[in-house]
């Protein structure tokens, strides 16, 4: 009975849980990384902050495709001018590429630390892996793949049991806020906040709702209200799991700088893969690996979700079918789009641009996109007795 209930406790788990491991993508790790360098424990306490803001939001936008049916940027087509639906669009697909090319480097950059080689060849590698996963896999066999790749994210937590912490420290500076009132200490700040609320997340949530209401073939809840309550309480509690594991490994992730980097000096750090090659004088090649192994697989499971996110917005904004179970000739424009944004992304380094310091510019889109995209998202929430918007 208990192997059964847990069983059933770990199949509701989907949406929210990949949404929330999908947000620690390599680019998000060497954000950590460098707030964890720089600041040392200072700005573990933003993670404990932010936590509320990312799961409300992220709750709203499941609950917009479990209520409708339809996802992010179609709720936008219905309710607003198409001028605003293109921006938003737009600009996801801007910030989405950069943050694409920033993952598909530090995949490869790490595979080359790892096995030597060419960097080029292995991000743009990767790239190709990923769109032919998410082209000629079903959406049941790829949901299971996108869960089991967030066990990857364990290895930051045992990169910090693998170093030495001063937990008392560490802990107390999680939960007391630090506050220097510096311009460096601001940016670090604004730099967490772009990358734990980050657009595409909202609208890749949102979809994979909708992608499970049709692998069980059940209705959306304006369709049968009845269903509501449960499926309410599903959501909740999937992405509650979903953003607390997302936050704790973050928290694991600036503990690990600060007790390796930070402690010797080493304050700053441009990439993950910097961060994973700092980290092998200082704290022994075993955290190296488990750091280098932890980029590879957390790619892996944000490359699909930046790809897929962009790719719904787009389908979704021109009226056009949509979805991971769809065939790739029932479904065009949305795996052209998946393949488009992936190779943009992949090859951003072969044409000179480096994606790193491009992610500037990705995390100011981001800014600029997430308030209004928020408030035009609850203002398009069903409210009771309005289940058939």
């Amino acid at each position: 009975m208990a192997e059964e209930k847990r069983k059933g406790f770990l199949s509701k788990l989907g949406p929210g849980l990949v949404t929330g491991a999908a947000d620690d993508d390599p680019s998000g790790i060497g954000t950590y990384s460098q707030v964890g360098a720089q600041f040392g424990y200072g700005l573990s306490w933003t993670l404990l902050f932010t936590l509320p803001f990312m799961t409300v939001i992220q709750e709203v936008a499941a609950q917009i495709g479990s209520v409708t049916g339809r996802g992010i940027a179609a709720n936008l087509r219905r309710h607003y001018p198409k001028p605003l639906l293109w921006s938003a669009v737009t600009l996801l697909l801007g910030a989405n590429v950069i943050n694409l090319g920033a993952d598909l480097s530090a995949m490869g950059a790490s595979l080359h630390l790892l096995v030597g080689g060419h960097v080029i060849f292995y991000t743009l590698g990767f790239g190709l892996l990923c769109i032919f996963l998410e082209i000629f896999l079903s959406y049941r066999r790829y949901a299971a793949v996108l869960k089991f790749t967030t066990i990857s994210l364990f290895a930051y937590v045992a990169v910090v049991f693998t170093v030495h912490v001063p937990w008392g420290q560490a802990l107390k500076a999680l939960v007391i806020p630090h506050v220097e009132w510096t311009a460096a200490f601001a940016t670090g700040f604004v730099a967490i906040l772009g990358t734990t609320i980050s657009p595409y997340l909202f609208f890749w949530q949102a979809a994979q709702e909708i992608e499970e209401e049709r692998r069980n073939h059940s209705k959306p809840l304006y369709v049968s209200p009845k269903e509501a309550g449960p499926e309410m309480e599903r959501i909740r509690q999937d992405t509650l799991i979903g953003m607390v594991f997302s936050n704790v490994v973050s928290i694991f992730i600036v503990f690990a700088a600060a007790a390796t980097l930070n402690v010797h000096g080493i304050t700053n750090i441009a990439t993950a893969g910097e961060a994973a090659q700092a980290l092998e004088p200082v704290a022994g090649r075993f955290a190296f690996l488990l750091f280098a192994l932890g980029i590879i697989g957390t790619g892996l499971l944000a490359v699909p979700v930046l790809a897929g996110s962009a790719a719904y917005a787009v389908s979704e904004m021109m009226g056009r079918p949509a979805g991971l179970d769809c065939k790739p000739r029932e479904a065009k424009l949305f795996y052209a789009t998946i393949a488009a944004t992936t190779l943009g992304g992949a090859s951003l380094q072969y044409f000179g641009v480096n994606p790193v310091q491009a992610l500037y510019w990705s995390a100011v889109v981001n800014g600029v996109l997430a308030a209004p995209l928020m408030a035009l998202m609850m203002l398009a929430l069903p409210t009771r007795g309005r289940w058939d918007i």
